[in-house]
């Protein structure tokens, strides 16, 4: 019975783990340089364009808006698209 609670137990705390893990992407929008290259494939040069391109532009509507900014094509936003958001 105590084996059975302690293994729902961790079941249940990994669950809401990866829940909050995957709930925490980074906003395209407000971001600043340096939180933007916590993704991965972002370095500085692609962190400043995207911050440079939304000062400039204004704010992204979608994510794949990112494809507008030079040095940005289709394959690196499907790479972003699950680590970033538009919305708050």
């Amino acid at each position: 019975m105590f084996k059975k609670w302690i293994i729902s137990l961790l079941l249940a705390l990994s669950i809401s783990s990866f829940a909050a893990f995957a709930a925490d992407k980074i906003n395209i929008n407000t971001a600043s340089a340096d939180e933007l290259q916590l993704l991965n494939g972002v370095g500085s040069s692609t962190a400043n364009a995207i911050v440079d391109y939304r000062e400039q532009n204004g704010a992204f509507s979608s994510v794949e808006d990112l494809v507008n900014i030079k040095g940005i094509g289709e394959k690196k936003v499907a790479n972003l698209a699950e680590q970033v958001t538009v919305a708050e």
